[in-house]
């Protein structure tokens, strides 16, 4: 019997943990072929692919990103190859799969709920060793009519699954992102999330978990992200794995942790602070500051202890910390986003994510849609467009503001820019800022096309001239910078001024050149001629003393002609694209 596990997933970087538990757990009973695709490949494509591997079986692990794609793969495969049994698995068919499978009558089977043990038993069936209709967790067809088997009880055990992270062939997790789990379940009982529908949390045995952290670890993968609802419910265990990753840390590999903030005490805030810049990232859901908001969904929140705790981390600079806000959630109506986002901004995190409420299938909040009065789109990802307490309109401008958002913010191409905006012209209501933003892009019709770098760059340039006009100039200076810092350039677009100095070139040259310039700036450099030095430094002109600006956001700047030193070669550049300093040449 020959069977192929595979997927779409989102980004080629990305990989699939599902299937390889599937693979691991079951290839000692058939001869399993494992292959991932993404949706950016054409559907043609991977029709193709799939066919050349004429196997008997083909299972699909489904998600609201690629369930679309993979239906009309699955279409198009029946159609040229009538034998072979197609079955999906995961969270997009283990919901109202009865409804699924009278409308795709190409699908054969079905596995709903947690797919190992199911898996394992369907492949038993296949081998004659097990009556179809004794596996639980199975849907299927019979003389026309559609079987749903009883439900598959959660695996009580997790250690019984192989570890697919044994004997790991380094080519494939090459620049790739490892998605990992180190427990099923979440200690909580968000009403938008699906991880609320099952009860409990299941941990793997702590020395399995280390044994396969130090197999990805040696195998140098880019990042291991960790797919646990709530990487720190156990505080024990969790401060064990993180420990151990310290000691083991190999200088390249990352990791990526979803938390909840109001859990980590001061303990561990102690041992966060030990760590090493870069090693970890931090996701913190917030999704809203609205005491009933929360409340309705079920949230359970310390926004109080998540401020201190945010505020402590982003102290130790050596954690990016990435907070989530959900738009859509009820009781949350515009003013009340704007509310839940200046206070969650005002934290100064290195991201800040905007997503929109996603009524998924088998969700307490798309169960009692009608309550509030959702509207959503009816197929995946089954976005928000308004509710009770906000319009399609409202929700059209918070996308816009994401964007800018993204653009503007996230990006961490217009740090002192963005700030110094805010700080001086919007006293604290950054969601003001943003709003105003993307109304200007609106307005000037920007958003109509992807607009590069230096567009942005300009564009920002033209809104605070147009809009806020105080002290031009001095933006532009300020503008200057954020642009040089992200990395060296031949010239400054012609929308900044550049100043000239006579001689430039060579003073800057000698100031390479000076023993005592490279102990000072460049240690890291000393004993290496400039022009091996050039290409990782850039030397500017300024009209004003802007990294004054860094220290003093509100400093009132007179015009002072100074010269900064960019340094590009920063070995983790977690928080900062370089470093700067007020040179004399």
């Amino acid at each position: 019997m020959e069977i192929l596990l595979t997927t779409l997933n989102s980004k080629f970087i990305h990989t699939n943990l599902a299937i390889r538990y599937l693979n691991s757990f079951c290839r000692d009973l058939a001869n399993i072929q494992v292959e991932e695709y993404t949706i950016n490949n054409s559907i043609d494509y991977i029709l193709k692919e799939i066919y050349k591997k004429d196997v008997d079986l083909v299972v699909f692990s489904t998600y609201i990103w690629n369930v679309d794609d993979t239906l009309k793969i699955c279409k198009n495969l029946k159609q040229i190859s009538s034998h072979i049994k197609i079955l999906l698995g995961g969270p997009e068919v283990s919901y109202d799969f009865i409804e699924f499978m009278k409308k795709h009558d190409f699908i054969d089977y079905i596995i709903y709920g947690e797919g190992e043990v199911t898996f394992r038993e369907f492949i038993e069936y296949f081998l004659g060793k097990k009556n179809i209709n004794k596996i639980d967790g199975l849907v299927y067809r019979d003389n026309g009519n559609v079987i749903v088997n009883n439900p598959r009880a959660l695996i009580n055990d997790l250690n019984i699954i192989p570890s697919p992270y044994e004997n790991i062939d380094k080519r494939e997790y090459e620049n790739k992102i490892v998605y990992y789990e180190t427990s099923r379940g979440c200690p909580f009982n968000c009403q938008y999330c699906l991880s609320s529908t099952i009860k409990g949390l299941r941990f793997f045995d702590i020395d399995r978990v280390k044994r396969e952290l130090k197999n990805l670890i040696d195998a140098r993968v880019k990042q291991v992200k960790f797919v646990d609802r709530t990487f720190n419910a156990n505080k024990k265990y969790a401060l064990d794995i993180m420990k151990f990753i310290m000691d083991n840390d190999n200088g390249y590999t990352n990791f990526h942790f979803e938390v909840t903030a109001h859990l980590i005490d001061d303990e561990m805030l102690e041992f966060l602070s030990t760590c090493k810049e870069g090693l970890f990232q931090f996701e913190i859901g917030v999704q809203s500051t609205n005491i009933d908001t929360l409340k309705e969904v079920g949230r359970v929140q310390n926004f109080e202890r998540l401020s201190y705790v945010v505020n402590k981390v982003s102290s130790f600079k050596n954690i990016h910390q990435h907070l989530d806000l959900i738009a859509g959630l009820p009781f949350e109506d515009y003013e009340s986003f704007r509310k839940s986002f200046n206070e969650v901004f005002d934290l100064d995190i290195e991201h800040l994510q905007l997503g929109f409420l996603k009524m998924l299938k088998g969700s307490g909040i798309r169960n009692n849609a009608d309550k509030h009065g959702y509207v959503f789109k009816g197929y995946p990802p089954y976005e928000v467009l308004g509710n009770k307490y906000i319009s399609y309109e409202e929700i059209l401008k918070i996308k816009d503001i994401e964007e800018i958002l993204e653009i503007y913010y996230n990006s961490k191409n217009f740090s002192l820019s963005i700030k110094y905006i805010i700080k001086n012209y919007y006293k604290e209501d950054s969601f003001k800022c943003f709003e105003d933003l993307a109304q200007f892009w609106e307005e000037k019709g920007y958003f109509k096309v992807s607009q590069g770098k230096n567009s942005q760059y300009k564009i920002l340039l033209e809104y605070y001239k147009e809009k806020i006009k105080n002290n031009f100039d001095l933006f532009k200076e300020i503008l200057k910078y954020d642009y040089i810092s992200l990395g060296r350039v031949s010239s400054v677009p012609n929308f900044f001024e550049k100043i000239e100095v006579e001689e430039f070139k060579n003073r800057c040259h000698k100031f390479l050149q000076d023993e005592e310039n490279t102990r000072t700036y460049l240690p890291e450099f000393e004993n290496t001629p400039a022009k091996n030095i050039i290409k990782y430094v850039q030397f500017e002109v300024f009209k004003y003393d802007v990294l004054r600006l860094k220290e003093n956001i509100y400093e009132k700047l007179d015009e002072n002609l100074n010269t900064i030193l960019f340094i590009y070669n920063l070995d983790k550049k977690v928080f900062e694209k370089s470093k700067s300093y007020k040179v004399t040449i």
